[in-house]
């Protein structure tokens, strides 16, 4: 056996076994007391905690069960992000929000948008088109004035604002919160994904205003293929998140 042969039967060892598919058709279910779930073959899916998939909205429901209907011989959770973020919220979030709002405080102290760059001009300019409008209305919803500067020495924030976006957080629920938490940790910033939770943003410019600086230094100097790779896969996760928040108000 030569030495790349030996290389990829080790891989493939290693790599996790999926389970198969075991259903004939998946479909979303109306629940008791006005919850929705997913059944496969009518069987009611459960969490990997055990608990009923229970989902607060039927659009979000019926977006799972496509999730399941597109697996193929196998089930791979790594191309369901929708099931993924549910099952966060019911088996993490749920039960104690405590550990996500602690994950998610830090950023209303350091957000993202508050950081400018000292230059060049070109760059800063766009920071303050992308992010300006977002700081401005976390601040007319929530009375959360942020402070911002330029370079990366920290700013403290006043107060009120760490409380107002504090006080915002601690009433989502367990699916709001859950892809609040998402959003927050992919962009950085609590002010970014206050504006798709609260104000219906869209997938595209919280990307960008997410990346600006990556996206610019591309616009200078060209994008390599791993760069190009990372940042495709996390605007993927941006928009399952965004698309989540979009699906709970459906």
């Amino acid at each position: 056996m030569s030495g790349d042969d030996l290389r990829e039967r080790i891989q493939a060892q290693l790599k996790p076994q999926l389970p198969k598919r075991f259903y004939r058709q998946a479909a979303a279910r109306p629940l008791p007391e006005s919850a929705f779930g997913v059944v496969l073959d009518e069987r009611p899916l459960r969490t990997p905690g055990k608990a009923p998939l229970a989902l607060p909205a039927a659009a979000l429901a019926a977006a799972l069960a496509e999730e399941w209907e597109q697996q193929a011989k196998v089930i791979n959770p790594a191309v369901m992000p929708l099931t993924r973020l549910a099952n966060t919220a019911i088996d993490r979030i749920a039960p104690d929000p405590a550990p996500a709002l602690a994950e998610i405080m830090p950023y209303a102290g350091a957000d993202l948008t508050c950081y400018r760059a000292d230059g060049p001009a070109s760059l800063t300019a766009r920071q303050s088109a992308l992010w300006d409008p977002h700081l401005k209305r976390i601040s007319d919803r929530l009375g959360a004035q942020f402070i911002t500067t330029q370079g990366i020495g920290h700013v403290a924030q006043p107060e009120q604002t760490i409380a107002a976006v504090a006080a915002w957080l601690e009433e989502r629920d367990a699916f709001s919160l859950a892809a609040i938490h998402t959003l927050t940790s992919l962009t950085g910033s609590v002010v970014l994904a206050f504006a798709v939770a609260d104000g219906g943003a869209e997938t595209e410019p919280i990307y960008t205003a997410a990346h600006v600086d990556e996206l610019w230094q591309i616009s200078q100097w060209g994008e390599d293929e791993e760069a190009g790779a990372r940042l495709a896969a996390r605007r993927d996760e941006i928009a399952a998140a965004c698309r989540f928040l979009d699906l709970l108000d459906t």
